[in-house]
């Protein structure tokens, strides 16, 4: 089943162009070009929604204050802004977003943060399941776990996302950037090293399974599961 985005926003061009690229990708997605439009739709039907800010009588803080305080929904909320303030973005964040994003922007990068947040709130795609099992390893997308025969590996987050991706694509290469662009998603500044440093820990945490986890220079990491 593909996962259901809502976007909402006054620009009926801006939504058009993101639920062509959007579709592209596999998702379903509705659109709607207001507050007030997108409350006559069954808002717990979509696993994200894409909001902007600055609309009519209702704005996009107040729809997601709405939705967290008075629909108690937990559905990720990426805010879709020309403002993009400090403030504004703290603003964002106490009312529960889950990611942010300032108009003028790239298409690649919208949608690099959409699959960044679907990634980590564990919402169930078409290609993913509850649980991956490669050999020895079982790694429990639901309880964020990674079982190595009947012994528990215990991994920061990073690590797990890492892993994650890594087994739910195997033998997909991905490189050090594309893995910074999953996995940290904008919200710090990390150099590549970063991603160096954290295969490191995995493949000592997996012990003798450490070496599935494959490398091919200049081009990236990858789950080697021949």
């Amino acid at each position: 089943m593909a996962v259901r985005i809502l976007v909402i926003d006054d620009e009926e061009d801006l939504c058009e162009i993101l639920q062509f690229n959007l579709e592209g990708e596999g998702y379903e997605v509705d659109v709607a070009y207001s507050a007030e439009e997108a409350l006559k739709k069954n808002i717990k039907s979509y696993q994200l929604i894409l909001l902007d800010v600055m609309m009519g009588k209702i704005s996009g803080f107040k729809l997601a204050k709405m939705i967290r305080q008075e629909m108690k929904l937990t559905v990720p909320i990426l805010f879709i802004t020309a403002k993009d303030g400090e403030d504004n973005t703290l603003t964002g964040f106490s009312l529960g977003a889950d990611d942010y994003i300032a108009k003028p922007f790239a298409i690649k990068e919208v949608i690099a943060r959409v699959k960044a947040v679907i990634q980590r709130s564990g919402i169930k795609t078409a290609h993913t399941e509850n649980k991956i099992s490669i050999k020895e390893l079982e790694l429990d997308t639901e309880r964020k776990r990674l079982t190595v025969g009947e012994k528990i590996i215990n991994l920061s987050r990073k690590e797990f996302e890492i892993l994650y991706l890594l087994m739910d694509n195997k033998e997909r290469i991905f490189s050090r950037e594309e893995i910074l662009d999953r996995v940290w998603s904008y919200e710090v500044i990390v150099n590549q090293r970063t991603v160096d440093v954290h295969i490191t820990r995995l493949r000592k945490k997996l012990g003798e399974y450490g070496k599935l986890i494959s490398s091919r220079p200049g081009y990236g990491y990858y789950f080697n599961a021949g």
